[in-house]
């Protein structure tokens, strides 16, 4: 890894075999720290979505977000002493490679209200009035991508 490497890699995930690591980062980040209920975090789609995962060199998880095949990006989130570091774009870059692979040209979110000028600078723009989700304020974003 060159100086100018981040210490950190972000990849697609396998739910079978990431799944704990997944979970770990969206407990801490969604239960504990915003206090979401866990039987709103956890819902039968992750097993069809596609997540991805980033780790540090020793394989630590310390972010994930996923895609449905809808063309919504969901759970981002990344540990907190992770923020500010890059690594939220680094799981929606991640994200959005991945949809462009898959042809899902119409992307949407649920963006919390504190997170919208970071998703603005990816794309992203907001719609609608602000709704809540899991007791924490929301707006709908989207990004459309021009079609081939």
């Amino acid at each position: 890894m060159s100086d100018s490497s981040p210490p950190y890699v972000a990849r697609l995930a396998d739910w079978t075999d990431d799944r704990a690591a997944i979970r770990r980062v969206r407990e801490t980040v969604f239960v504990v720290e915003q206090a979401v209920d866990p039987e709103l975090e956890w819902d039968d789609r992750d097993a069809t979505c596609v997540h991805v995962i980033v780790e540090t060199p020793k394989r630590d998880a310390i972010a994930t977000g996923r895609l449905e095949a809808s063309g919504k990006i969901g759970r981002m989130a990344v540990l907190a002493a992770w923020r500010g570091r890059g690594v939220g774009a680094a799981v929606l870059d991640r994200l959005l490679a991945e949809a462009e692979r898959r042809g899902i040209r119409d992307l949407y979110l649920h963006a919390q209200t504190h997170a919208l000028d970071f998703y603005a600078r990816h794309g992203f723009e907001a719609e609608g009035d602000e709704f809540d989700e899991a007791g924490i304020p929301h707006r709908l974003m989207r990004r459309r991508t021009a079609r081939d």
